[in-house]
């Protein structure tokens, strides 16, 4: 059982407590949806349980199997803490719950392609519809996660402690199975237009832009013009915008510069070359269109950086520089550049990446590499259009295999240390069960609950 708990804590926040959650209650539903439990102020609906008990189970393939019984106790853990959050007056600021929301945004946008995509899969008017209600979310979230560590920032874990709690796991036979993992490094080089095809892109849309002002349709222009296909065939129109919308600093700083009618100088961003039209200013927000214009990149070029790519990876192999000296030299990618070319797991922050879970495409490139390997040079291009290519290095490689206690000490460790606070709140939430208010929907009463949920009944 405490295999299982531990796999529920470290399934996704992200995808367990949002996705499910995302639907949760307002006034029409709590109509039609039954009430499973009621703690404190907080409310579980019986389809919050299936959602959740749907979420893990895919999150973990299948590996994971929860009754109601066992994801309602989970959830009123949840609420439980939650709901303590507020009555230790624990804070949190709008700006760890923007963040929270940013990186729900940039999680759901990658599963789904565009937010465009995300809005119309979870049923929300526009992205500031769906961003409103994950501020709501991650605020809940961020409360219970600040009140959890105030109960356990004092537990610590000994060498002596971790040894004995993984001797109890081999005793029982129930030592984990850590999947493959892998450490990669990256050098990237862009393949850069020509500062003559920029004059030219920057040449077009102050034409457009001139053509408008004399009375033609920027929604016309932006139909046959705009690389923009997410929003083109909308006649360039991006919504409401506000200054704390997904939308990239430089984009945003144009927009809320200029007045209503009026129509940006080209301007340049990740994406490429854009201009804006502002159409009205709504309270705090901008209603806007643009058109974006990514400059060409000819074959020539192209072929050009492969080849500057490959002289120097001959150089690494030759052993004339060292890879983690050409990254600083040479490699062109902002995010990896300055840490040897280490690719950091987005969702974990972490630099090991697990093999099983990689991108299908990343996966195929570098499964077969070993230790000290290179990749294959090869052609990458972002959902913005920049396009590079790179090279890979196999810095380190785990295969998948047992839990062994002095090769797996600090995984072993943190397991050890995950259980130790487990119980710590167990102990918590054994005393604050009592002196908070817990009505069961009569559902629920018969589930066999391993903490005391059902005082009321006694």
């Amino acid at each position: 059982m405490q295999l299982k708990t531990i796999t529920l804590k470290n399934i996704s926040l992200l995808s367990t407590l949002l996705l499910g959650a995302i639907f949760t209650v307002n006034a029409q539903q709590i109509k039609i949806d039954g009430v499973a439990v009621v703690v404190g102020k907080n409310i579980v609906l019986d389809s919050d349980i299936d959602k959740f008990k749907q979420e893990i189970e895919l999150r973990s393939e299948g590996k994971v199997k929860v009754s109601d019984c066992e994801m309602l106790e989970e959830l009123m853990q949840q609420k439980l803490l939650a709901h303590h959050a507020v009555v230790d007056s624990v804070t949190v600021t709008q700006a760890e719950v923007d963040s929270k929301v940013n990186r729900s945004i940039q999680y759901f946008t990658q599963e789904y392609g565009s937010t465009d995509k995300v809005v119309a899969a979870y049923g929300f008017n526009d992205i500031e519809d769906l961003k409103k209600e994950l501020s709501r979310v991650q605020k809940e979230n961020l409360l219970r996660e600040k009140e959890e560590a105030k109960i356990t920032e004092k537990v610590d874990i000994t060498p002596e402690e971790v040894r004995l709690y993984y001797n109890g796991l081999k005793d029982k036979n129930e030592l984990p199975e850590f999947p493959a993992e892998v450490e990669l490094a990256q050098i990237v080089l862009h393949a850069e237009s020509t500062p003559e095809e920029k004059e030219r892109i920057i040449n077009k849309l102050s034409e457009i832009k001139k053509e408008v002002e004399e009375g033609a349709s920027f929604k016309l222009k932006a139909i046959i013009n705009s690389d923009d296909s997410s929003v083109a065939q909308n006649g360039g129109n991006m919504g409401v915008l506000n200054k704390n919308s997904g939308f990239i600093k430089e984009f945003k700083e144009v927009a809320f510069s200029l007045d209503e009618g009026q129509i940006s100088e080209p301007f340049e961003t990740d994406f490429g070359y854009h201009i804006i039209l502002l159409h009205k200013i709504k309270g705090n927000g901008r209603e806007v269109s643009h058109i974006l214009l990514q400059p060409e990149i000819t074959d020539e070029k192209l072929k050009k950086t492969k080849e500057e790519l490959e002289k120097l990876t001959k150089e690494i192999s030759e052993n004339k520089i060292t890879f983690e000296e050409a990254v600083k030299k040479y490699s062109e990618d902002k995010d990896t550049k300055n840490n040897g070319g280490l690719i950091i797991n987005p969702y974990t922050g972490e630099s090991t990446l697990d093999l099983t879970r990689m991108d299908p495409a990343l996966y195929g490139r570098i499964n077969e590499l070993q230790t000290g390997d290179l990749s294959d040079i090869f052609y990458d291009e972002t959902r913005e259009g920049e396009k590079m290519y790179k090279v890979i290095l196999m810095k380190n490689r785990t295969n998948t295999h047992t839990a062994d206690l002095v090769e797996d000490y600090v995984k072993v460790q943190q397991l050890a240390l995950i259980k130790k606070k487990e119980e710590t709140i167990i102990k918590w939430s054994k005393d604050k069960i009592q002196e908070t208010y817990i009505k069961l929907g009569e559902d629920y009463k018969k589930c066999a609950f391993k903490a005391d949920w059902k005082k009321e009944d006694k």
